[in-house]
């Protein structure tokens, strides 16, 4: 457990084989570099606990799941360097997330950002409401979706990242996410996700392990290349980042 309002809030419960993992941040659930560092080691340490069976990723509150990356430190990149890092911690998570042999199964709350959008896609199940609604803004802002891309292509397909993130100001319901295979299953309030929820983590808890390890292989088949993909997009994000064009459409949004 690890707490501080300007670097987030991440907890980790583990009760009956069932790891239940929650990040939160005062900013709508965004994302400081700090907390992402955090998310990703913690992914890394559930995959070598034996007592684990399944992970459950969800955020604090009620209302958004995760505004994404933190505006305020992608405002202040300066070089090449803090941009590629800063872009990096995201590629770290969906990595980690993608190498723990056990499932991941996502509790979607509320609206999702970038970044969020792509942790999302990194579960490998995924529970959401009706307010569940998504969208890609990187483009507006003068970047780009690239880090998650593959993991929202993977999980949604290529026509459904470009109507995405060629539309970065357009939300797209959680229905349109469910038919694009984001969600699994949507529900009408947190308390009918929950109650079915909690009894999707029981049933998997009890399965046996090397069968769900073995299904994850299967799943992400063809993602190898990710260590390497996922930096080298991270880097081109962060040269962008310190365009004159970027620049100017980030202090036109700040305002």
């Amino acid at each position: 457990m690890a707490t501080s309002r300007e670097s987030g809030s991440l907890y980790t419960k583990i009760e009956s084989g069932i790891a239940h993992v929650e990040f939160g941040h005062p900013a709508s659930n965004s994302f400081v570099s700090e907390l992402l560092a955090r998310l990703a080691k913690e992914f890394d340490s559930l995959a070598k606990n034996d007592i684990v069976s399944v992970i459950l990723l969800k955020s604090e509150g009620e209302r958004a799941f995760c505004a994404g990356a933190s505006f305020d430190e992608l405002v202040a990149i300066s070089d090449y360097d803090e941009g590629k890092a800063f872009f990096s911690g995201f590629a770290h998570v969906i990595n980690a997330m993608r190498k723990c042999p056990k499932p991941i199964i996502g509790r979607v709350q509320g609206k999702t950002v970038g970044g969020g959008v792509g942790l999302a896609s990194a579960c490998d199940y995924v529970h959401a409401t009706v307010d569940a609604a998504i969208k890609l803004s990187e483009i507006s802002v003068g970047i780009g979706p690239f880090v998650i891309a593959p993991a929202v292509e993977r999980k949604m397909g290529k026509a459904a990242l470009a109507e995405l993130s060629l539309y970065p100001t357009e939300w797209k319901n959680a229905y349109w996410a469910k038919e694009k295979g984001l969600y699994a299953k949507v529900y009408d309030s947190i308390a009918e996700m929950d109650k079915e929820l909690d009894i999707h983590l029981q049933k998997l808890s009890t399965y046996n392990l090397e069968a769900l390890s073995q299904m994850k292989q299967v799943l992400w088949e063809g993602t190898e290349h990710w260590d390497d993909l996922l930096p080298e997009r991270a880097a081109t994000s962060g040269q962008l980042a310190l365009s004159k064009a970027t620049k100017k459409a980030l202090e036109k949004f700040k305002k």
